[in-house]
């Protein structure tokens, strides 16, 4: 009784992340869908301070009380920013929800906005104050370190971003399943090509369902064996012909590459502790999107 009592309270302390307590409503919906209230319990929205008004910028995950990863093009030094946890609708203040001030954003020091390319677009925001873990409010878990999906694992990518290219905005947190798609397809010349490396992911290209205008930074989640759901991808970039253009498939940061990396910015041990001034990556980026629907910040 006692060894079963004990390993009941290691599971349960193995998985304190990733698993909601509301599930999420997993169906292959076009383009698609709101997601269940709550169910990605992780989902922030990142806002910017703008003429008195806060403005959803990007999304993010919650990976600590006090950190949340997002995308290092989602970041100028020149803004102010807060975070929006337990959040359904953007413009209802919902019961449970929570705001929180950035007092200091961390970007991977070989990241340059000039070569989105070359990928390490990753960030991280220390948030003023510590949230508490509720039944709306819950950490994201990390995959081990090293981790490859294999080629059509399902994911759900999730944020408030387009609902299609030049599209309306939703005011509900979205979800959408995407199926990976292996570095050995995504790099060949008819998808990407080069301009994809192994330190990223791609997910979709089906020409029907992606991530969007204003998803950046924000997960790529993927269910492991146990349950759990791990982030897997922060939303980096997509093709400038369209949201979800057929063998363009969306391209996340892949988060197990660089577990050091944030594992050493949270102990304080990490180069670059503030972020420099970045031009933002505009939409026409070569053959690349950022996924931002904002204008560039003011200089």
């Amino acid at each position: 009784m006692i060894r079963a009592l004990l390993l009941s309270t290691l599971v349960a302390g193995a998985l304190s992340c990733g698993v909601p307590t509301y599930p999420p409503q997993l169906s292959r919906v076009v383009g698609g869908e709101d997601a269940r209230p709550n169910s990605w319990p992780w989902q922030v929205s990142l806002q910017y301070s703008s003429s008195g008004q806060w403005r959803h910028t990007c999304g993010g995950s919650l990976i600590e009380q006090n950190w949340v990863l997002t995308a290092a093009h989602c970041i100028s030094s020149s803004r102010t920013y807060r975070v929006v946890v337990g959040r359904q609708s953007l413009s209802t203040a919902e019961s449970g929800s929570l705001t929180v001030a950035v007092s200091k954003s961390v970007i991977h020091e070989k990241w340059n906005s000039n070569q989105l390319a070359q990928g390490n677009d990753i960030a991280l925001l220390k948030l003023a104050s510590s949230v508490p873990l509720t039944d709306k409010i819950q950490l994201g878990c990390l995959p081990p370190a090293g981790t490859i999906l294999p080629n059509n694992y399902v994911c759900y990518v999730t944020g408030w971003g387009r609902l299609q290219t030049n599209g309306a905005l939703p005011d509900i947190l979205q979800q959408g399943e995407l199926l990976v798609v292996d570095y050995a397809t995504c790099s060949q010349p008819s998808w990407w090509g080069s301009t994809v490396k192994t330190n990223m992911i791609c997910a979709g290209g089906d020409g029907v369902t992606s991530s969007c205008n204003g998803d950046s930074g924000g997960p790529l989640n993927c269910q492991a064996d146990n349950g759990q759901w791990q982030v897997h991808g922060i939303v980096s970039f997509g093709s400038s012909l369209g949201c979800n253009y057929y063998r363009k498939p969306s391209v996340f940061t892949r988060v197990s590459n660089y577990n050091d990396w944030i594992n050493s910015v949270r102990i304080g041990q990490a180069m670059s502790p503030t972020g420099p001034a970045l031009p933002w990556p505009s939409e026409g980026h070569g053959h690349l999107s950022s996924k931002n629907p904002l204008p560039p910040p003011e200089s």
